[in-house]
């Protein structure tokens, strides 16, 4: 059996390597339909960057989950977009900005957008070199750690929560949900059970902050957050600022956490690489994109088709779901050298996709290439001798929308 005859979706071999998956797609064609599900398979860029911009031709509505999504068939006459709009409310998650489409995604969005201003990123940087310093003095004399438990989730946490104006008197009970207090005391190499508490606390504790700001406003935040308006000037629902803080949140943390482990992988596994970057501090920016690159944290995004279509001459019925592979693209032989090779100086590494394309090129892009870029700065300029503790007992998610490690047991040393 060809790699390309198993279930992108659920085989087990393929959930933990999807590499194997890739190259095959890319000897096959631009657009493969896999058996199992009927998707339609993106594996280049310029069929991806096609889909993400042809908002008349392809619906978001499947974004999150793809063929895990069952859009009702629309009524004789009605079109696949009526049927989305009429129904949106009974789809999963087709009330998330991520399986919006314009405009009303462009309007949802432009909430967002709002926080992500100079002044604001601004601020919040100068919370993020100081808070690296603190999670890093809080291990740095352990010897042996959980990577992700005790720097990677809390960190990413706790920029999110900062960005959003969280009070600091707060940040503490934020990342108690992450499965321990700080330090997580009793487990002296910091792992965690963390799940999903941190996101099923957030709306709670959300829709108090933005009742609260918006009765009695005041000059911090979660004001702003609370009393921002469309653009037509129309308030929204306080659920509407609620779910982007939830976005925000849920696409900002783990993602990023996810990414910081696999680049702290790179660095154990080459410490070459490490070195290099520690003499050379102004290449870390290029070794985070060639992280995002061959290791980034989405496999890929879903989009419905709304009309009889082509790609790469490739038929696409309507009502069809394409998965744009990320993964794949990104290690297209014919846009990147070698492209399975890890090439921290590679000239044009950051022509990866890993942050999406158009409407939805992720909102937080800017912040999480900041987070990963100060988060190396700092591990490489206070920590040193880094290795991986049993490194053939790694494992991924078993997801076919994420990539990241499970966690990341690893040695090190303070660097005197």
């Amino acid at each position: 059996m060809s790699v390309l005859e198993r279930d992108f979706f659920t085989d087990p071999e393929i959930l933990q390597d999807p590499i194997p998956y890739y190259r095959a797609l890319h000897e096959r064609a631009p657009v493969v339909r896999e058996p199992h599900k009927g998707v339609f398979m993106l594996s280049r860029s310029d069929e991806i960057l096609e889909v993400y911009t042809a908002h008349d031709r392809f619906s978001a509505i499947v974004g999150p989950l793809g063929p895990l999504i069952d859009v009702p068939q629309p009524d004789e006459g009605e079109s696949w977009a009526e049927v989305i709009e009429r129904r949106r409310h009974e789809i999963p998650l087709g009330d998330q900005l991520m399986a919006m489409d314009p405009p009303k995604h462009t309007r949802h969005r432009s909430l967002a957008g709002r926080l992500f201003s100079p002044n604001r990123l601004k601020k919040n940087e100068e919370f993020i070199w100081t808070l690296a310093d603190r999670l890093i003095d809080e291990f740095a004399d352990r010897g042996e750690i959980e990577f992700s438990a005790v720097f990677a989730k809390p960190f990413t946490l706790l920029v999110i929560a900062d960005l959003l104006g969280v009070p600091r008197e707060d940040h503490d009970t934020f990342r108690s949900w992450l499965g321990g207090e700080i330090g997580n005391v009793g487990d002296p190499q910091g792992r965690t059970d963390a799940g999903d508490q941190v996101f099923a606390n957030l709306e709670p504790y959300f829709t108090g902050y933005i009742e609260k700001r918006r009765a009695s406003p005041g000059d911090d935040v979660l004001s702003r957050l609370a009393t921002v308006r469309f653009s037509d000037g129309a308030l929204p629902e306080v659920l509407d600022v609620v779910r982007i803080a939830g976005v925000l949140f849920a696409a900002g943390q783990e993602t990023t956490a996810r990414m910081l482990a696999s680049g702290m992988r790179v660095l154990c596994e080459q410490p070459a690489v490490a070195e290099d970057l520690r003499g050379n501090p102004q290449l870390i920016p290029n070794f985070v994109e060639e992280c995002l690159r061959l290791e980034g944290p989405i496999k890929g995004s879903f989009r419905l088709a709304l009309h009889d279509t082509t790609l790469a001459g490739v038929a696409i019925p309507a009502g069809s779901i394409v998965m744009a592979v990320i993964g794949a693209a990104n290690r297209d032989p014919h846009v990147f050298e070698d492209p399975d090779r890890f090439d921290a100086r590679r000239s044009n590494a950051k022509r990866n996709i890993a942050f999406g394309h158009g409407e939805h090129f992720c909102i937080g892009a800017s912040l999480a290439r900041a987070e990963l870029c100060i988060g190396f700065e700092r591990l490489l300029a206070r920590l040193d001798d880094l290795r991986l503790v049993n490194p053939g007992a790694l494992s991924y998610v078993e997801s076919f929308i994420l990539r990241g490690l499970n966690d990341l047991p690893m040695r090190l040393r303070r660097r005197s």
